[in-house]
Order: C-alpha cells, then structure tokens, then sequence
C-alpha cells in the first residue's frame, strides 16, 4: 500500500481522514452527532480524561472522530505532523496567539493582515499584557522584522499573499531571521491554501488557515485551522482550546471535510480565471493598478513563483474615482456577488476600505498600500469570459456616473 507521502495532492484531499464505516462499511463514514461518549471502563475514562485521545473518546469538546478525521486531511496536505480545528478562522487565530504568548511577551507581526486579525493584536492582545509591533514585511522589507524583534519577542506572524493588497513575503527568509533570534513564526496561508503553497516546508512553525475560504469552498460552514508539528499543536489543544471551548462542531468538520475533497480541481480553475481577469482589468482604462502576484509587474512577482505552484484566485484593484467610485462599482455587479467572504466557487467582490478593513483608520489603510477605491475580488469558477464582461459593465457604469 502507498504511504501518505507518495500520493498525489489529490489524491490526499480525498481519501485521507475519509475512512470507511468499520462498523457497516459505508463508503462515507456517519457523522459523529454527539456531545459525549459511553467508556468501556474506569481505566479508558482516566485515559481519556488525561488527554490521550488518538482512540478514546470522552466528550466532543475534548475530541470527536469527524473531527479528528478533517484534522488529519489537513495536516496531510500541509505535510505536517498535526492540525486543530477551531470553530471559526478567528478561533484558530486567538488560540493559536494565546496559547504560545503570555504576559510580557512580544510579537510581531506584518502590517498588512485581514482586519479581524489587525484588530484582535491591536485592541485585545494589550489586554492581556502582551506588545505588538506592525511592521513592513513585504518583498525586501522582510528585512524589517529583523530591526523590531526585541528579547522578548515570541512569535512573527505573516500573511502571504496578504489581504488585501496581495503583497507577498519571503518565508522562507522570513523564518530564518525569527529562528536566529529564537521566536516562531506563523503564516496565515487562507490565501494560497496548502495546493499552492506549503510554508511548513519553507520554515514556518505555524500554519493557520480560515477553513470558511477556499478549503471548503462553498460557503456553507464558519471554521479554522493550525497546523504544525505534534508537540505544539498538542499544547494548543489541551492546554488551551480544551478549556477555552472555541472547537468546531462534527457537522461542520464532516462539511468541510467534503469541500477539501475538490480543493486542487478548484484552485486550478480559480488561477486559470484570475489571471485573464487580472490581464484584463490591468489594461482597463477605469483601473489605476492591479495587485495580483500573477502579473509580471507585480513586485512580488519572483518570490510568488519561487514560494508558490500557482498565483491564486484573490487580487485587489484601484479604481479611478477613490471610495465613492469603489462603493458603487460593487453595488452595479451582476454575476458577482457583494459578499466580506472569500474562496466560494462563486466569484465575490467587497470594498475594503468600508468592508474586510473598515476597523483601521484612513491613515491606516494608507500607510499599507489600501487604497480608499481598492476593491477586493475573490474569483470564482465560473467562465472567465462572463465575469469580465460583468466587471466591464460595472465599470462603464462608474466611469459614466462620475463622468470621468
């Protein structure tokens, strides 16, 4: 039988953690709709009490077999030792942060990030008596992270390609600068997903991923990812997650797990669009700039194609007219659907500065590169050819309003 290393991506997404029924033999293993669980003896409820989980089950929040089985696909197609689920992309966030940073602790983190993220490590880590520094960290400002690191400093946090403007970071040099000075770093991988980009490989200690996005890819269930090696991953579980209670439900794993199963056929169909899609909107006369790392004069361009299989189906563009013209370009869509979400198969579209980043200050915004007419487009599987025509229109219609 082939191991888990020699099959192919998809191969993963399919049949890892996608058992048979031992019991009946159902080719799709039942969902686990249950709170607890009735233990053989006293031995096994100590031995699931301390912990040890792998095939003894007490109670869902301290483990689940629907949820264990979408932990291990995960962890496959990151090629990592271990994943925790978590019940939203936030829970996998604030638990992974809080369960490796305490008080007196330093982190920092890319100035760039999803503005759920931005807000969570400017309003409530001070809370709890830990400093954070936002730094550049795109292309040759990397080398920034080395300038803040302090005694102190315990984690980098990165996103690439980073929301919104889709800048992209070195991770691998990245994760030498934290490991010379002794911190972890995490990368925030929702973005590229692990079918094009796998920082596990490249250094990274931590992945985390908004599982809501592309790994289910269809808009029906909230959850979160941390994937990483077993000792830490295992820490963040009982020592945290456990007693904090932010766990994802069986029916929500058993949904995504179902989603994972066409993550490569999507992902490929999501580049393939965006790419004609970004060539177009680049020569549109309503487009100041586009930011996806699939366009050669991108300036993320080389590290995208050394760190990343393919460029991805998210990019952000500004159009002429700032936030009036960007707020009423999603209003006038058609196909596309007016949506804060990301990685449907459906293509959605939202304006950051009133949306996804309306948490941080104009000035805010500004200083990283989002423009006040930037919008946010999450491409979707749909042909090419239509939702160029539908952003067109949009377009025409903003360039008509506005008589530019």
């Amino acid at each position: 039988m082939m191991s888990q290393k020699e099959l192919s991506f998809n191969a993963r997404a399919i049949h890892v953690g996608s058992k048979p029924d031992p019991t009946t033999g159902a080719h799709v293993a039942p969902v686990y709709r249950t709170s607890t669980f009735v233990m053989k003896n006293a031995d096994e409820a100590i031995l699931a009490g301390y912990g040890d989980r792998e095939n003894v089950y007490a109670y869902t929040r301290y483990g689940n077999p629907t949820v264990h089985a979408v932990q291990e696909k995960i962890a496959s197609l990151e090629n990592a030792e271990a994943c925790l689920v978590a019940a939203s992309g936030m829970g996998a966030i604030t638990t992974a942060l809080l369960a490796v940073l305490s008080a007196g602790d330093h982190l920092v983190a890319a100035d760039t990030i999803y503005g759920g993220t931005h807000g969570f490590i400017k309003k409530i880590l001070p809370r709890f008596g830990i400093e954070a520094t936002m730094v550049p960290t795109i292309g040759e400002s990397v080398e920034n992270i080395k300038k803040f690191i302090k005694g102190n400093t315990k984690v980098i946090y990165i996103e690439t390609p980073c929301n919104p403007i889709l800048g992209v970071t070195d991770i691998k040099r990245a994760a030498e600068i934290a490991h010379e000075r002794g911190a972890l770093l995490f990368i925030d991988n929702t973005f590229a997903t692990p079918y094009l980009q796998q920082p596990l490989s490249l250094g990274a200690d931590i992945v985390l991923h908004s599982t809501t996005k592309y790994l289910n890819g269809h808009g029906d269930v909230l959850g979160g990812a941390i994937v990483g090696n077993k000792k830490l991953i295992h820490s963040m579980d009982n020592d945290f997650l456990k007693w904090m209670g932010g766990i994802m439900s069986p029916s929500d794993a058993a949904t995504l797990s179902k989603g994972i199963k066409t993550l490569g056929v999507r992902m490929d169909v999501h580049c393939a669009n965006a790419r004609k899609i970004a060539e177009f909107l680049d020569n549109h006369d309503m487009v100041e700039k586009v930011l996806y790392p699939g366009l050669r004069s991108h300036p993320g361009y080389d590290i995208a194609k050394k760190q990343m299989r393919n460029f991805g189906g998210m990019m952000s563009f500004n159009i002429r007219g700032g936030f009036e013209a960007g707020r009423m370009l999603i209003d006038n869509v058609n196909l596309i659907s007016l949506a804060t979400s990301l990685g449907n198969v459906d293509s959605l579209i939202q304006h950051s500065a009133s949306m996804s980043h309306a948490s941080m200050t104009k000035e805010e915004r500004a200083a990283v590169g989002i423009a006040e007419g930037q919008v946010r487009l999450s491409v979707g599987i749909e042909e090419a050819e239509e939702l160029i025509s539908d952003l067109d229109q949009a377009l025409l219609h903003v360039k008509k309003k506005l008589k530019m």
